[in-house]
């Protein structure tokens, strides 16, 4: 039997087997509990057209993939992620997030393998150079962490040299594929119109403050009418400390057939329907003639250009990237569709995601001229560096200008803050009864 969606779940062949239990320590020294069952990464947990997935390879994509979860998270939450819940919580659909995220992980797994395989269509190849590479980083990944961590992720060599070499393929069949894509957007699908706010909220606010909100904010309005030259963000400022002039964008030919299901009151760019209607209005430099109300703000706003050609390319980036993933993903997603693969349930289960299971991964040492791996062979694993990369890195795509919301916050910024992360192993899980 083929894999395949069915009514939107993936179906793959299934099949059983039985393992041993064993005990083990984890990079704390604490002891594990009896009725664990010792990872075994050399069994296989699927074969992907005939070619056979050892355990080891998916605990380190697991691992790898666990530990940039968990420094987002963290970052999010403004610091570490002590006594939150993740991998163990309920998801939708059924089992815990951490379930999930190992099905997941399997999933990207057998994407590569297929990857591998179609690499000679697309005359995209893994040098000599390439597998020198490749074997340093690995034995610096094996030198840089512990025989216990070793264990634990029942990791071998050979079994970090094939993931590496995965992940090289996929970064270059990444760029082969998305080369197919047509590159050019037409000016009016992209055109930006830019603009000048400032947003007061009245979000449960009681009536007398939602009056002294609307004062300020047509004291701003009034001071910008009189000097449409003032520095917007200096008058607002003079208003009140409280208060931030920002800058936004808006899709200037969007038409309202285009907005999708739920998005009544909002345009696609994010801002408020009746901001955007009175923005269309305007001409270069003009200010709305009057402050804005919306259910939970108001607005005092500045039509900059009409036609702002810097943002206007940061859209056409943005609409390109979007264009080249979607069609990564269906044409990677239906390989794998086509593709006959099997799985190993017991074995699969013996891989778990744990809130309260964690050590640290040592990583690996930068091979010469490749930016494979991390710097530092006993440096811990950061929110920045993965665990362990392909020979060579990814051209950088180009991102494009994020569109400003009317409250904006830079959580963009949350993943460089994070200065290092422990990795959860997967406590192995008992044997399926």
């Amino acid at each position: 039997m083929k894999s395949g969606y069915n009514g939107g779940k993936y179906e793959r062949k299934i099949k059983k087997s039985s393992r041993c239990c064993a005990c083990r320590r984890n990079d704390y020294g604490n002891a594990c509990r009896c009725g664990e069952k010792k990872l075994d990464g050399t069994q296989t947990v699927a074969t992907v057209n005939g070619t056979d997935i050892p355990m080891g390879v998916l605990s380190i994509m697991v691992r790898q993939s666990q530990a940039q979860a968990e420094a987002m998270y963290a970052s999010l939450m403004g610091g570490g992620q002590a006594g939150y819940p993740i991998w163990e919580s309920e998801a939708e659909g059924g089992g815990t997030y951490g379930e999930q995220a190992v099905e997941d992980s399997l999933k990207d797994l057998e994407t590569l393998y297929i990857l591998k395989e179609k690499a000679a269509d697309y005359k995209v190849e893994v040098t000599e150079e390439d597998q020198k590479a490749i074997a340093e980083a690995a034995s610096q990944f094996m030198k840089a962490n512990s025989k216990e961590t070793i264990e634990t992720l029942s990791v071998t060599e050979d079994q970090i040299k094939t993931y590496l070499e995965l992940r090289t393929y996929q970064m270059r069949m990444h760029d082969a594929i998305i080369a197919e894509v047509d590159t050019d957007i037409p000016d009016e699908e992209a055109q930006q119109s830019s603009f000048s706010y400032v947003s007061i909220s009245t979000a449960d606010l009681e009536e007398k403050d939602v009056e002294a909100k609307k004062k300020d904010a047509q004291k701003i309005l009034d001071e910008m009418k009189k000097d449409p030259e003032a520095d917007f963000d200096e008058t607002v400022k003079s208003v009140s400390e409280d208060y931030n002039a920002l800058e936004g964008t808006f899709d200037t030919n969007e038409k309202k057939e285009d907005k999708e299901e739920g998005e009544e009151d909002l345009t696609s760019s994010g801002y408020p329907e009746e901001v955007i209607s009175v923005l269309r209005t305007l001409k270069d430099g003009e200010f709305a003639p009057d402050v804005i109300e919306t259910d939970t703000a108001f607005y005092v706003v500045r039509l900059n250009k009409v036609n702002d050609p810097e943002a206007t390319e940061n859209k056409k980036t943005s609409i390109l990237n979007e264009k080249q993933n979607e069609f990564y993903a269906d044409t990677t997603g239906k390989w794998l569709e086509e593709a006959e693969v099997t799985v190993d349930k017991k074995v699969l289960k013996t891989l778990e995601l744990k809130d309260n299971h964690k050590f640290l991964i040592g990583t690996t040492a930068e091979p010469t001229e490749t930016p494979e791996a991390s710097e530092e062979a006993a440096e811990e694993t950061t929110a920045e560096d993965e665990i362990l990369e392909p020979v060579e890195e990814t051209e950088e795509e180009p991102t494009a200008a994020p569109e400003s919301d009317a409250e904006e916050t830079e959580t963009e910024k949350a993943e460089e803050e994070t200065a290092e992360t422990t990795v959860t192993p997967e406590p192995t899980e008992e044997a399926e009864k």
